[in-house]
C-alpha cells in the first residue's frame, strides 16, 4: 500500500527545493550580467531569437514527458526574457540609452508662435488652443485634422491642437493615424470638459426640427436625446462650430445644429435643449503637436508606437518591460497595419519622463526588441 505523505512534509520538501531554484537562478543571472558585460564591450546586442529558439530546444528535449516539455519550455523562455530585462537594465547603468532624438527645455517656445486648429472660430479645438496658449494667441483654422498637422509639419505654425480621446466616444482613430504619417511630436496636452447644446435658429422651436447637424462624434455622444426624435436626420460634419455656422447660413428652421453654446452665441443662435449629451462629465483630451522633438523638465507622460513581432506572446514581452521596470501603462490602442493584414501598431501611454532611467531602460528593451519603436512625445 502506498505511504500517504502528511501536506506539511510535502511542503517542507518543497521549500527546500524552491531555496535551491532560487540559489541556481541568483547563479544565473550573476552569468548573465557577465554576458552583459561582454555584449557592452563587443557591441553585441541583447536579444538573440535565433540562439533562444536553440536553447529552448535543448531544454525541452530534457524533459521526460509531454507536460514538463511544455512547462519547462514556458519556464526558460520567461527566464530568458527577464534575463534580457536585467541587461539592458544593466546597459543603462554603463549609458546605454534609447535613441530618442528629444530635447529637454525648461519651457515650450510660445513668444510670437501661430496656433492652427481644425475647424471655424468657436469649435472646441478652439477653445482648447485658447486653453493651453491663453486669448491672444495668434490662432487661425484649417479645414482639416490632416491640413493641421501639415501646417507644423512645412513650419507655417509653431503648433497644432487635435482632438484625440473623449471620454465618451473613445479614440479619435483619423488623429492616430496622422501621428505617424506626419513626424510631429506631442509636447503638451489639455482636457476640455464638453457639453454638447442642441442650437437652431433665433425664430425655429425643436417641433421644427427636421435635420441635425454635427461632429460624428457629437451626434455618438448625444445618442440617447437624439434616440427620442428618430424623425430627425443626423449628419455628420467635420466639425461641431462647422455645424453651428451651416444652420446659420442656411437659414432653414428645420434645421439644427449639436454644437457648444459658445459657438451659438458666436454665430447668433437659439439654445432649443442645453445639456443634451447624455454623459455629463463628458471630456476631450487634446494634444498639442510641434515639428521639433522636445519635452518640458515638469513632463510626466511618455507617448510611443510600436509593432511587435509577429509571433505569440510578443505583445506580453513588450509590455513586460514596463512592468519590470516599475512604469506605469496608462494607455492602450491598436491601429490595424494597412498593408499588412491582422497585424496590427500599438500605441501606448505610459506615466515618466524620458529623463528617468526606468523608462529609458523599458524603452531600450522595446527598442531592441520591436519591430520598430516611434517616441512620438513626452509631455
Amino acid at each position: 500500500m502506498m505511504k500517504t505523505l502528511d501536506l506539511q512534509e510535502i511542503r517542507g520538501r518543497l521549500d527546500e527545493v524552491d531555496k535551491e531554484l532560487v540559489e541556481l537562478f541568483e547563479k544565473r543571472m550573476k552569468l548573465c550580467a557577465d554576458v552583459a558585460e561582454y555584449k557592452i564591450e563587443t557591441g553585441k546586442a541583447v536579444y538573440d531569437p535565433v540562439r533562444e529558439k536553440e536553447k529552448l530546444m535543448a531544454v525541452r528535449s530534457m524533459a521526460k514527458s509531454p507536460f514538463t516539455e511544455i512547462a519547462v519550455g514556458e519556464l526558460f523562455s520567461q527566464m530568458m526574457t527577464v534575463s534580457r530585462r536585467y541587461q539592458y537594465q544593466l546597459m543603462g547603468s554603463y549609458g546605454k540609452r534609447a535613441e530618442t532624438g528629444f530635447r529637454l527645455v525648461e519651457n515650450l517656445p510660445t513668444a510670437g508662435v501661430r496656433v492652427v486648429y481644425q475647424g471655424v472660430e468657436g469649435a472646441y479645438s478652439h477653445a482648447a488652443a485658447l486653453k493651453v496658449f491663453g486669448d491672444q494667441v495668434d490662432a487661425y483654422h484649417v479645414p482639416a485634422w490632416e491640413d493641421a498637422m501639415q501646417e507644423v509639419a512645412q513650419g507655417r505654425a509653431a503648433y497644432a491642437v487635435l482632438p484625440i480621446e473623449n471620454s465618451s466616444a473613445g479614440a479619435v482613430i483619423d488623429n492616430y493615424d496622422l501621428l505617424l504619417k506626419y513626424e510631429n511630436y506631442i509636447v503638451a496636452e489639455t482636457e476640455l470638459p464638453i457639453s454638447h447644446a442642441l442650437l437652431g435658429l433665433p425664430e425655429a422651436e425643436i417641433s421644427d426640427i427636421r435635420t441635425v447637424y454635427s461632429h460624428p462624434q457629437g451626434l455618438m455622444q448625444c445618442s440617447e436625446f437624439l434616440n427620442t426624435h428618430r424623425e430627425w436626420k443626423q449628419m455628420s460634419l467635420e466639425n461641431t462650430a462647422v455645424a453651428a455656422k451651416k444652420v446659420l447660413e442656411d437659414g432653414k428652421k428645420s434645421q439644427a445644429a449639436i454644437a457648444s453654446e459658445t459657438a451659438g452665441k458666436l454665430y447668433g443662435l437659439k439654445v432649443l435643449q442645453p445639456g443634451v449629451n447624455h454623459n455629463h462629465a463628458n471630456t476631450t483630451r487634446f494634444i498639442v503637436l510641434a515639428r521639433e522633438p522636445m519635452y518640458r523638465l515638469d513632463a510626466g507622460k511618455v507617448s510611443i508606437c510600436f509593432e511587435a513581432p509577429h509571433v505569440s506572446g510578443s505583445l506580453y514581452n513588450m509590455l513586460g518591460h514596463f512592468i519590470y521596470n516599475h512604469v506605469n501603462m496608462v494607455m492602450i490602442q491598436s491601429r490595424p497595419i494597412l498593408e499588412r493584414n491582422w497585424e496590427y501598431r500599438f500605441f501606448v501611454d505610459i506615466e515618466g519622463s524620458l529623463s528617468d532611467a526606468q523608462v529609458q531602460n523599458a524603452l531600450l528593451g522595446i527598442q531592441n526588441e520591436a519591430v520598430n519603436l516611434r517616441i512620438l512625445g513626452n509631455y
